[in-house]
């Protein structure tokens, strides 16, 4: 078997037997919580991936997403679907993942964003992902609505080499289908 090598490509470039194995392997290790609409947000973006001669070990991507911030609008890469292989955690796989997509969110947005679940928490406040202090809303098709459920689990990274991100307030993301954040 070949060790786990780490790849990046755009949704474009990954074969459709590809992405129908990722989507396997988000199915299985979110254990069944993983519909159409969050593999729809996972594509049109860059993936990370680890995989090795058994198949994709680890998974995520980075997308782009439109926020405003006190009447700025800011052009995000916004995290999505990273998932580790249940019999591979612990091994740092995740860790490569985000290292990857971090590198994209420094080379071309404004900061990074992504909304964490309690059990991946640790791993991104450990790679310096911050909670967002303040409010979270969405442009909806009624106009601005608050999302307090996602307060306390949105979590923002400054893009290295950029110029300094919002600290507090209010972000309002833009609308998509399914789960907003």
């Amino acid at each position: 078997m070949t060790g786990p090598i780490l790849h990046t490509e755009h949704t474009y470039q990954l074969a459709p037997a590809a992405l129908g194995e990722i989507r396997t392997l988000l199915d299985t290790a979110f254990e069944g919580d993983f519909g159409d609409d969050d593999w729809d947000h996972a594509l049109g973006g860059v993936h990370a991936y680890v995989r090795d001669g058994s198949g994709f070990l680890a998974h995520g991507s980075v997308v782009q997403r439109r926020v405003v911030h006190e009447g700025r609008s800011y052009r995000i890469g916004y995290v999505e679907a990273v998932a580790v292989r249940a019999d591979r955690r612990r091994e740092g796989l995740g860790g490569r993942v985000m290292a990857a997509l971090e590198q994209v969110i420094d080379g071309a947005y404004a900061f990074g964003a992504l909304s964490a679940s309690a059990e991946g928490a640790a791993m991104y406040t450990g790679r310096g992902w911050q909670v967002w202090p303040g409010r979270i809303a969405v442009q909806g098709a009624h106009g601005v609505e608050r999302l307090p459920d996602e307060e306390g689990g949105t979590y923002v990274r400054g893009a290295a080499g950029r110029a300094p991100m919002p600290t507090s307030g209010t972000l309002i993301f833009d609308w998509r289908d399914g789960d907003v954040l």
